[in-house]
């Protein structure tokens, strides 16, 4: 069943709503009226419209501080907007534009204009709803694919791992043997982290909160890296406070975001360098986190976008980047109400700092 086309029109003067009532009423729409824009942030926390037209010229929150607010919301961003406005100075149609309307149209409103920029705008917002059904019944699938896959690996493993405990096989299937449980060992973990962060994506994530001590976390985090940090001839400075403190974290999630920000160090850290591990606590029920390496370090345009999913920084030959783990770290971070960020190391490196 096609869904009725739901308009919100903001304006301060109760007579303009009548007039877009009016001139709209032969269209079909769905209209909602509030007088300002502090009322409308409170009505979009539980309505969403298909479409605003939002008079520029309002008391207290104009149209274009309304519209600030408005766009740089993720949530309500893709809801267009077109400004009624009796300015006509160009300087003043650029300033509704750049604070993120789609549109706009002069008064006296023009009836034949109205409806076909609102039809416009309309079809616009359609197209966003199908493509993002669309992306959703592709997540859900590629989720179910990826949940399908944890029985097969698991058989892979436990196959290889009875292979690896016979004593008839030769020294270099024995190796090789290695090599498969290595290598699923790699690929369980890249699915879990997917559903996991498919689970936070949708809210489904329960953080199971308790009381940590960070410090025995940390060692055992940097304890499990050392072995590996040592074939490349890596040396794990330790620099963590005396004092047993305990923080309301899930464990198990942080430990995980701890084992990718220095899984990342090894990788990208060159040969016979350090990578600085500390914990601190800056301020009392908080925790800081820092992992420090000396390699290529990250671009200040890709600071933001590196811990999208799929997002890379530096392409580094030789080395396994699936573009997941910074992802999974952002999200469960922010999950526990903190940020993660990253900055760069003098003279060469990043640090990725979790303040939690």
């Amino acid at each position: 069943m096609k869904k009725t086309p739901e308009i919100l029109i903001i304006d301060d003067e109760p007579d303009n709503f009548d007039v877009i009532d009016a001139l709209l009423d032969s269209e079909g729409y769905q209209l909602s009226y509030v007088s300002n824009g502090q009322q409308a942030i409170e009505l979009l926390s539980h309505f969403q419209p298909d479409l605003i037209l939002l008079d520029v010229m309002m008391p207290q929150m104009n149209g274009i501080e309304f519209c600030h607010q408005f766009k740089s919301n993720s949530v309500w961003k893709h809801i267009p907007v077109i400004m009624v406005t009796a300015l006509t100075a160009k300087e003043d149609l650029s300033q509704c534009l750049a604070a993120g309307a789609d549109d706009f149209i002069s008064k006296p409103v023009n009836g034949l204009e109205l409806r076909s920029r609102v039809r416009s705008m309309l079809r616009i917002k359609q197209q966003y709803d199908a493509l993002q059904e669309t992306l959703n019944l592709r997540e859900d699938l590629s989720n179910m694919i990826v949940h399908d896959l944890r029985n097969p690996i698991t058989s892979i493993i436990l196959a290889a791992e009875i292979l690896r405990i016979t004593d008839y096989l030769p020294e270099r299937q024995q190796q090789k043997t290695e090599q498969i449980i290595i290598a699923s060992q790699k690929l369980q973990s890249m699915v879990d982290s997917l559903l996991l962060m498919a689970k936070i994506e949708s809210g489904k994530m329960i953080i199971q909160y308790s009381d940590v001590n960070l410090l025995e976390l940390c060692s055992s985090a940097i304890a499990d890296a050392e072995p590996v940090a040592q074939q490349k001839k890596l040396q794990i400075v330790k620099k963590l406070p005396e004092s047993h403190e305990t923080r309301s974290v899930d464990m198990n999630l942080l430990r995980r975001v701890l084992d990718n920000l220095l899984s990342n160090a090894i990788k990208f850290a060159p040969t016979n360098s350090q990578i600085i591990f500390e914990l601190d606590y800056p301020e009392t029920k908080k925790a800081r986190i820092r992992v420090v390496d000396s390699g290529p370090g990250v671009k200040e345009e890709l600071r933001k976008t590196i811990f999208e999913k799929y997002e890379i920084g530096t392409l580094m030959a030789g080395v396994s980047q699936i573009g997941l783990g910074l992802a999974f770290c952002k999200m469960t971070v922010e999950a526990h109400g903190g940020c993660i960020q990253v900055e760069n190391n003098q003279p060469k490196g990043a640090i990725f700092t979790v303040e939690i």
